[in-house]
Order: structure tokens, then C-alpha cells, then sequence
């Protein structure tokens, strides 16, 4: 059973939400935008007389001309990104503070963007920026915070579970999926319009890996009487037992909760995590983040 419920743990949705899964899953989505491809004048516009008087004319206008300087497009690539990122006032404090911690992971991030054809052009690919980066610094240095400090440690479920209420707030069924890891165009709608509460999700993740990279705190991993200790905190709070079976060992009921069941049990299990005594709730949080980082 302990084992299972490790297992469980690993692949279930309680890691996805713990772990802001669905900021890093709207890097993998769409919301890239692209610049419009520029001005050529097509062979159909040559064959009308009018206009082929005209074009041939701004050819020939353009061929006395001297050849301007060439640019250097990855420079002006970037330099267009640094500056929808700094116009961006909810997304700022986030890549202040990956450039001051990890400057290698942060030139690494603007500089894949600025390859990207068009994508420096436009400010609208903002939320893609701030999405990708996360998912990138979690990918090179996620496992890092599970060594955070407490607080920190605390502070990224406490976003997880303020997340979570806001969507559920508006929407059930994107509150389930959400806790699943599936994002599709209504969270990225969600984003677009609460982007001080995904930016602070970003920031407190941001902080927590800073801090395990500092502090390399051990931690061990919740044992089984961890475990039961979280299943009475859930039954004290109502859950019956198909309910817990379903957040701590993976179970699917049938028939299978509803997106409003699914939305409150997720609410339920981070409110009940978090009144756990101190050293239990930290080995869980750990392995979550550990877990999460390593799939």
C-alpha cells in the first residue's frame, strides 16, 4: 500500500496542481505569435498593367538606392523580447529575478525565443515567454525545491491552492482539468486575464528552486504513517473513503466524480496538507516537487 501510494503520488493530479502544471503545459500550446510575413509583390499583381507600372517603378526606385546596413536580426530579435518583457508590468519582476539567479538559464531562454522566426516582433507572444521559461528552469533545476526553506517550500502549494479557487471561481470544468494537467484555449484565456496571480505562481516556483540551490536542505520521504496521517486530516474534513481512495492512491470511482467533486476534493486535499504538523507536510510537498521535476 505505501508503495502505491508513492506511485500514486508520482502520476497523480495532486502533483500536476502542486506543481502549477498548467502554466508549464501553455509552453506546449498554442500562443505563439508570429509576424506577418513581409510585402512581395506576387506574379498575378505584375500581369495588371496599372500595377505593374507602379511596382516596377518602386523596383527600380529601390535599385538606385544604396543598400541600407544589415541588421543583426538575433540582436534585434532580443532586444524586441527584453522590451515586451519590460512593457509587461505583471511579467517583469519574474525575469528580473531569473536574471539575477540564473543568468545562464535566463540568456539561454531570450536567446531560443529571439531564433524563433518572428517571434521577437511580437509583444502578444508574451504569456508564451513567461510559460516557456518556467518550463525550462523546472526542467534544468525543478528537483532544486524540494531542498527549499519551509516557507518558501509552503508558499509555492499556497499559490497552487490560491490558483486553483480563482479558476474554480469561474469555471468547474477548467478547475478539473487543470488539476489533470490538461490546458487548453479557456486557461490560456484564464491566464490572459489574471496575469499577476500566474506571474506570482511563477515567481514563488522561481524562489523555491533559488532556495534549494542555496540551502540543499534533506528531506526524507513521507513514510506511511505520513500517509495516514493525511487520510484522517481528509476525513475530519468530510471526504469519505472513495473520495481519499481517489486522491491518495489514484483510484477512479465509477461512475467517475464530476468536474465540481474533482474541483472541490483538489481544494480539499491542499487545505488538509496544509494544516498537517510541520515535518509531515514538508516531506510530502518534497516528494511532490521532486517527483514532478524528475517525470
Amino acid at each position: 500500500m505505501f508503495l502505491e501510494r508513492l506511485l500514486a503520488l508520482a502520476t497523480g493530479a495532486i502533483v500536476a496542481l502542486c506543481l502549477g502544471l498548467g502554466l508549464v503545459m501553455m509552453a506546449l500550446g498554442p500562443g505563439r505569435k508570429f509576424a506577418e510575413p513581409a510585402h512581395i509583390i506576387e506574379p498575378a499583381r505584375l500581369a495588371e498593367p496599372h500595377l505593374a507600372e507602379a511596382d516596377t517603378a518602386q523596383l527600380a526606385e529601390a535599385a538606385t538606392e544604396p543598400a541600407p546596413t544589415p541588421a543583426a536580426p538575433r540582436l534585434t530579435a532580443r532586444a524586441r523580447i527584453e522590451q515586451a518583457i519590460a512593457a509587461t508590468e505583471e511579467y517583469r519582476s519574474f525575469f528580473q529575478r531569473m536574471r539575477q539567479a540564473f543568468p545562464t538559464d535566463y540568456a539561454a531562454a531570450i536567446e531560443t525565443f529571439a531564433q524563433e522566426p518572428g517571434v521577437g516582433a511580437d509583444t502578444a507572444s508574451v504569456d508564451f515567454y513567461l510559460a516557456e521559461s518556467v518550463r525550462r528552469l523546472r526542467q534544468a533545476r525543478g528537483v532544486l525545491a524540494a531542498k527549499a526553506e519551509p516557507l518558501v517550500l509552503a508558499r509555492v502549494f499556497d499559490l497552487q491552492l490560491d490558483v486553483l479557487r480563482a479558476i474554480s471561481a469561474e469555471n468547474k470544468k477548467l478547475c478539473a482539468a487543470f488539476l489533470y494537467g490538461g490546458v487548453d484555449q479557456d486557461f490560456h484565456s484564464f491566464a490572459a486575464r489574471r496575469r499577476a496571480l500566474v506571474a506570482e505562481m511563477a515567481v514563488v516556483g522561481l524562489e523555491a528552486i533559488a532556495s534549494g540551490q542555496a540551502k540543499q536542505l534533506e528531506r526524507s520521504a513521507p513514510s506511511e504513517e505520513d500517509f495516514r496521517a493525511l487520510e484522517k486530516a481528509l476525513a475530519a474534513r468530510g471526504l469519505r473513503k472513495p473520495e481519499i481512495d481517489s486522491l491518495l492512491d489514484g483510484k477512479t470511482p465509477d461512475p467517475p466524480f464530476d468536474d465540481k467533486k474533482t474541483c472541490a476534493l483538489g481544494q480539499t486535499y491542499l487545505e488538509a496538507l496544509r494544516a498537517l504538523p510541520e515535518p509531515i507536510r514538508l516531506r510530502i510537498y518534497g516528494l511532490a516537487l521532486e517527483l514532478m521535476a524528475r517525470s
